[in-house]
């Protein structure tokens, strides 16, 4: 047996017959990249139900892509409606009893079905499945995805949930759940994932883990700085989103708090950053804004009160910065997750 993290099941259970998979891949603007997607996909020791695309209304050659693997896939098409969109559509085309995630530029290691469906198959109770991956930054492999500093939650995750988004994204959801749950919230066009885990775990669904490496998700660095504030403040709205509930515990009302005030307070650094570094007109307001609030640290208000009195010299040094970082580390790393 695999290695697993999991909440306790609350009854003794018999193992259950293995259920049946869809991969379901978004594509947008992916023909250089989905034909190495789509052959990890078609190589699993246990052979996926279905593997549905859905073109979020490419512009590249994505058919001639998918050539290669015509009697494997089943291709949908729609207009350019978003990430969220184009995966509920294949999840609603899709008829088997998981719907795996698979980013057009990420690839699952040859026996990634085979764990989820053990997984399944031991612990029926269970609506969300996934499990470790290796991180790639730059085409080079950075660590694992679970660690010390990004931990897997087992004890609540009704807690941790809405404190952060412990759940690795290429993610298999019991299609049924997804449904009922409605699926991605189509209005947000970041950390949509995190919102629909966030609504099925709050209505009841526990998440299970195998503890093996057995994904490959791809990073660039150029993409994550270029991205933080937008991906900031879809967190925000996440989280906003969820304070809206009224099922939420005190204790959970607050954890949810915090977190929307720590993401809001790096939300402001990082557009301030980068208007700064764009030399954008609204740069200096952007640094007199973090410069007077009072939830920031007095160095880092100090700091934008220096960046604001001479914008283009803070320029340059973020532009030096950044060169000098090279590919992300780490902490961009934990970011981007």
């Amino acid at each position: 047996m695999r290695p697993i993290r999991a909440p306790a099941a609350d009854r003794v259970l018999d193992p259950a017959p293995a259920p049946s998979f869809a991969v379901v891949i978004a594509a947008y603007q992916a023909a250089g990249t989905i034909g190495d997607a789509l052959s990890s996909a078609v190589q699993q020791t246990v052979p996926a139900a279905e593997i549905v695309v859905c073109d979020d209304g490419s512009t590249d050659d994505l058919a001639a892509a998918l050539t290669p693997f015509a009697e494997d896939v089943e291709l949908l098409r729609q207009g350019n409606r978003g990430e969220g969109a184009a995966k509920n559509a294949g999840v609603r085309a899709a008829s088997a009893d998981f719907a795996v995630f698979l980013d057009a530029d990420d690839a699952f290691l040859p026996e990634r079905l085979e764990a989820l469906a053990e997984l399944a198959s031991a612990r029926p109770d269970l609506d969300i499945l996934t499990t470790d991956a290796f991180l790639e930054v730059d085409g080079v492999v950075s660590r694992r995805c679970y660690d010390a500093s990004w931990e897997f939650e087992v004890d609540d995750q009704r807690r941790g949930i809405v404190e952060r988004n412990f759940v690795f994204g290429l993610a298999a959801v019991r299609r049924a759940r997804f449904l009922a749950a409605g699926g991605f919230d189509e209005s947000l066009r970041f950390a949509t994932d995190w919102d629909l885990w966030l609504r099925l775990i709050l209505g009841g669904a526990k998440v299970g883990l195998v503890e093996e490496p057995l994904a490959v998700y791809r990073l660039r660095s150029n993409s994550l700085s270029a991205q933080r504030a937008r991906l900031l403040r879809g967190r925000c709205a996440v989280l906003e989103k969820a304070l809206s509930r009224d099922d939420l515990t005190e204790r959970e009302r607050e954890r949810a708090r915090e977190a929307l005030a720590r993401n809001h307070r790096e939300a402001l650094l990082a557009e301030a950053r980068e208007a700064l570094v764009a030399h954008e007109s609204d740069a200096r307001s952007r640094a007199l804004r973090v410069a007077a609030s009072r939830e920031m640290p007095v160095l880092t208000r100090l700091k934008a009160l220096t960046a604001a009195a001479a914008p283009r010299r803070a320029s340059r040094f973020l532009v030096r910065e950044r060169e000098r970082s090279g590919v992300a580390g780490p902490a961009d790393v934990r970011f981007r997750l």
